[in-house]
């Protein structure tokens, strides 16, 4: 799970990590008057998206009076921030966030990430901040530092010491790098994220160092342990399909194929996925249904595979274990009687119960396609697509 900017400079605050001085607002008047509250003569307005790259696609604006700071947010509110990032669709812009401009001498990139290979938290920091990380690494690699924090200790102070010397830190900036590092570990920590970024972090000319811009990602699988993390959620700023799907207990990744996909286990349906793309098909989701595929849960699965206008296929794809096929086999009968789909459905079944599941889906009485290997199923997905669409390309040339 994501949140905004200003979201994780609240926790970062908390845990010791120093930030400017900021409101969030939901309005142009609301902007200007936070300005006033703030004082000073130079603010930053910054689009509130779940992406980055936003000061090169206009999210991002400097002003110097309250007139400024209206006609840069009436800009904003409304509308779709494009970014590399966001895609052609772009996120929706419903809050700005205004903060007190800062003389900045020096910034640096700071983040906290998973490393799976060594199976620790890693650090990355670059004395190149304000680029993406990716950029850093291909034009300057020379310039990341690293630094793997073990577990069992967890980040401890010399640690610190040596990654501000090796990004050059000011002797008497030291201790403020310190804190910064150790309050964004705790961070990561404690709230169960799995990364932390700082881009950039900056150096002002006064001699402090402050979180310009924060990220945090955090584990989906965790939240429970951590209700006024997950109540920061911005569904706007998700795609709504995988928002419905989350709210439901399945895991859904929209994609931009035509195939629909319905499979149990992650590993599954990636591989159902690159066998639809062999067949010649696109995919249009990943979708497991997970290991308890229930009637309900099932039928849930078709209506969100439906709600993509793009899908002109489906495949169901259950290999049964810790499922029976005869459940699937109902789960897929109650969607298509209480939901009618216009497309073809393609089911596999294989495993536990796949004679009593078959023998549903053939008293059924649906126009079902059935297959028993994941290649025929696929072969057949990818056909039944062509055809339905070579069909409905003569309905629209006689008509």
């Amino acid at each position: 799970m994501d949140i905004h900017e200003y979201q994780a400079k609240e926790i970062l605050s908390n845990f010791g990590v120093a930030v400017p001085q900021g409101a969030l607002a939901y309005s142009p008047e609301q902007a200007a008057y936070r300005a006033r509250e703030m004082g000073g003569s130079r603010w930053v307005v910054k689009a509130q998206v779940h992406a980055g790259g936003r000061g090169k696609a206009g999210g991002v604006k400097v002003c110097d009076s309250d007139a400024e700071i209206q006609s840069a947010t009436e800009g904003m509110f409304g509308q779709k921030l494009i970014t590399h990032q966001t895609g052609p669709e772009g996120k929706g812009i419903y809050r700005v966030y205004v903060e007190a401009a800062v003389p900045i001498e020096r910034e640096i990139y700071l983040g906290f990430v998973l490393d799976r290979a060594s199976q620790r938290v890693m650090i990355v920091a670059s004395g190149e901040g304000g680029m993406e990380i990716e950029d850093i690494s291909a034009e300057r690699p020379d310039s990341i530092v690293r630094a793997t924090v073990e577990p069992a200790v967890g980040l401890q102070e010399f640690q610190c010491r040596e990654i501000a010397f090796a990004l050059g830190i000011a002797p008497g900036m030291v201790q403020q790098m310190v804190r910064t590092l150790q309050g964004c570990y705790r961070a990561f920590r404690d709230l169960d994220a799995t990364m932390v970024e700082v881009n950039p972090l900056v150096i002002t000319g006064d001699g402090r160092i402050l979180a310009l811009d924060a990220k945090m990602t955090f584990d989906d699988n965790a939240l429970f342990r951590h209700p006024q993390i997950s109540e920061l959620r911005d569904k706007s700023q998700e795609d709504p399909r995988e928002s419905r799907a989350a709210d439901r207990g399945l895991s859904y990744v929209g994609l931009d194929g035509n195939i629909g996909c319905i499979v149990n286990g992650a590993g599954l349906a990636m591989a159902t996925m690159d066998t639809i793309k062999l067949a010649g098909g696109e995919p249009a989701n990943f979708l497991d249904i997970g290991g308890g595929a229930t009637p309900e849960r099932v039928a849930k699965a078709f209506r969100l595979v439906m709600s993509d206008k793009n899908v002109q296929a489906i495949l169901v794809n259950i290999f049964a274990g810790i499922n029976r096929c005869d459940w699937v086999a109902e789960g897929v009968v109650q969607a298509l009687r209480e939901n009618p789909v216009d497309v073809p459905v393609v089911v596999r079944l294989a495993g536990t119960n796949v004679e009593e599941g078959q023998k549903i889906l053939a008293q059924s009485g649906l126009p079902l396609i059935r297959a028993t290997t994941l290649n025929e199923a696929a072969e057949r997905a990818v056909a039944a697509w062509q055809s339905d669409m070579k069909t409905n390309s003569n309905l629209r040339a006689v008509q």
